[in-house]
């Protein structure tokens, strides 16, 4: 079965243009028999990539009392004290949404963030995670650089990334096995509940998966 994938991935590879920049492959789970009118059948879940995005993820920071420990480590820091006017700037704070694809609060912060920044982060699916007293921040940062948000709410379609198309085709394999795996899980009928599944570059054509992934 893994070779049939890897077939499939490499046909991906040959049916996208090339492009200026690395695309990403993502992987598309049609959903069926599934009623998503029902709250516990919709999904909100994040899922860590055995084999990484194989991308640079930036990573956010509001931070306090751990501004010290990660002003080093994780791409923007936001401090307590610019919380305030952040939240007062619209425009700014949607474009830092758009810019950085994981946002953590120091868990002290947390009610603040939500009252001052939760009502543009949040409908953006890009409200700060909690981050503990006395936290190890790298190890958070290595952990969000592999995470994929998982979201199933109106429509029965899974559409995520599993990788770029700068890694090795048996690391997006992992990645796509490891996911469709993990989804399969969370749902009501698990298998029974996916139609098919399709692997792409961004900007290349929809290629069908074997469904017994």
């Amino acid at each position: 079965m893994a070779e049939e994938i890897l077939t499939k991935i490499k046909e991906a590879r040959e049916k996208a243009k090339k492009r200026k920049f690395s695309q990403t492959f993502d992987l598309v789970v049609s959903l069926a028999g599934i009623d998503l009118k029902k709250p516990e059948n919709r999904l909100n879940l994040d899922f860590l990539l055995p084999e990484g995005r194989g991308k640079s993820i930036k990573v956010a920071l509001i931070a306090d009392s751990l501004t010290a420990a990660a002003k080093d480590v994780v791409d923007l820091l936001i401090r307590k004290e610019e919380i305030d006017a952040l939240s007062k700037d619209v425009k700014k704070l949607k474009t830092l949404a758009r810019e950085y694809d994981s946002f953590f609060g120091e868990i002290s912060l947390m009610p603040l963030i939500g009252k001052t920044l939760g009502q543009v982060l949040g409908p953006l699916g890009k409200m700060p995670k909690p981050v503990p007293p006395n936290a190890n921040i790298k190890a958070f940062t290595d952990v969000a650089r592999k995470t994929i948000k998982i979201r199933v709410t109106t429509t029965p379609v899974i559409h995520t990334i599993v990788g770029s198309e700068d890694m090795d085709d048996k690391k997006i394999e992992a990645n796509a096995n490891a996911l469709v795996n993990f989804v399969k899980e969370k749902l009501p009928k698990g298998r029974n509940n996916i139609k098919a599944v399709y692997i792409k570059l961004t900007m290349g054509p929809a290629i069908k998966l074997p469904l017994k992934l």
